[in-house]
């Protein structure tokens, strides 16, 4: 506590030496003046004396004829005179503070935890439609509304927290770990609903749960054709329909048909080969706005930049609208090259493989496939036949007519 006072009035550490130190620092104390922190130095005596102190000094040095030289100045009142010489710097200092309490008023960074379904780019732009976005005011966001919004338009959403820290906006979210029905089909299912075909092919599997088969092992169908009815008949005892009772029609369905596939690849092809050179540009912005600081043009013909950005951040949740890093500038050449047979077959097969991956993870099923690679004088070319097999169907709405019950005649006695 004590150094924070001397600290706050001010004090100078002196140099003094002459005839009679001691009788010297016996004076001070019988004026009151306070000194501290004295070292003997054999010829000469050091000591810190407060600012009043120094001035209430020179009569004792008369009377004791001793010689007294500052070696340090420090204190408040010292720095302030100071920083008062460096108008420049402090007006830099409270601009500094000034914009640091303006940008802290505002939002500069939005989290999202708890997101396994719903990516971040979706619920960003969620955000965006909603009016939640980075710079601006917190005093804008309405926290309990903006909860409440995320829980009534995502089903897939059960919990939301909503939190500011600094100028960091956190957005925890839970999903629903069970099944979301789709409740519109559901309603359209008191309605009726066929399962119709997505492909023209050939049935090859169809085992019926729900609904009336129009449609049996064998039969050639077209694209849009219904396959299973969701209108269920109900027969008079003349065999006519009575009525429709509709359901939602459900069975398991197999489409075959036939797809083609054409992939070419150029022998001749051009390659990047990268020289070693490059170039760092430092780079600061702040929102859309970058300034790059380069000294001349990038000397290169061909090259390839990537750039490195961090947003400057004070405190653990405090950010400032300010980004800071490097653009790297890569030289590169363009080097003619020639595909190796071997080396065109391997690209020819890996594209074809990842197409079949493609249709795997997508549940079609391979029955059969004739695979023909040809080459001509400027490109290899690819040739596939396959035959395949999926559950290529639909449900839509039930197209079938309802039918009418007849009116009943009332037989009319007459008397």
């Amino acid at each position: 506590m004590l150094h924070w006072i001397q600290y706050l009035r001010g004090y100078v550490t002196v140099k003094v030496w002459g005839y009679s130190v001691e009788r010297l620092l016996n004076l001070c104390g019988n004026h009151d003046v306070l000194v501290w922190d004295i070292e003997d130095h054999g010829d000469y005596h050091t000591m810190h004396i407060s600012i009043a102190g120094f001035f209430a000094l020179k009569p004792l040095l008369k009377k004791t004829g001793t010689r007294a030289a500052v070696l340090g100045k420090y204190g408040l009142p010292f720095f302030v005179s100071k920083m008062w010489r460096r108008k420049l710097f402090v007006a830099g200092l409270f601009g500094c503070i000034l914009f640091w309490c303006l940008a802290s008023r505002f939002i500069w960074d939005i989290r999202i935890e708890g997101n396994f379904a719903l990516t971040e780019d979706v619920l960003l732009d969620y955000l965006e439609e909603q009016g939640v976005h980075t710079a601006m005011k917190k005093s804008a966001l309405e926290i309990a509304e903006l909860e409440q919004a995320l829980r009534e338009d995502y089903d897939l959403i059960t919990w939301t927290s909503v939190q500011l820290r600094g100028t960091t906006l956190l957005i925890h979210i839970k999903e629903n770990e069970m099944p979301v029905y789709d409740n519109r089909n559901q309603a359209e299912a008191d309605k009726g609903m066929d399962l119709v075909a997505e492909k023209e092919g050939v049935v090859t599997y169809i085992i019926t749960r729900s609904g009336v088969p129009q449609v049996a092992c064998g039969d050639s169908v077209r694209k849009g054709d219904v396959l299973v009815s969701g209108a269920v008949p109900v027969y008079n005892e003349d065999t006519t329909v009575r009525r429709y009772q509709y359901v939602q029609a459900d069975a398991d369905i197999t489409i075959s048909y036939a797809r083609n596939l054409s992939l070419e690849e150029e022998i001749a092809y051009d390659e990047k080969c990268y020289t070693g050179e490059t170039i760092e540009i430092p780079v600061v912005g702040t929102g859309e706005k970058e300034v790059a600081f380069r000294i001349r043009k990038v000397p290169y013909d061909f090259y390839d930049t990537s750039e490195e950005k961090k947003q400057v951040q004070l405190l653990d949740h405090l950010y400032l609208p300010v980004y800071y890093g490097k653009r790297t500038v890569q030289e590169y050449e363009i080097v003619p090259k020639m595909h190796t047979d071997e080396e065109m077959k391997t690209l020819l097969q890996e594209r074809f493989r990842k197409i079949i991956s493609t249709l795997n993870e997508k549940g079609v099923q391979i029955a059969e496939k004739n695979v023909t690679i040809k080459k001509n004088n400027k490109k290899w070319v690819l040739h596939a036949h396959m035959q395949l097999e999926e559950s290529a169907v639909k449900l839509t709405p039930t197209i079938t007519p309802p039918v009418e019950e007849p009116e009943k005649e009332e037989d009319t006695q007459s008397d």
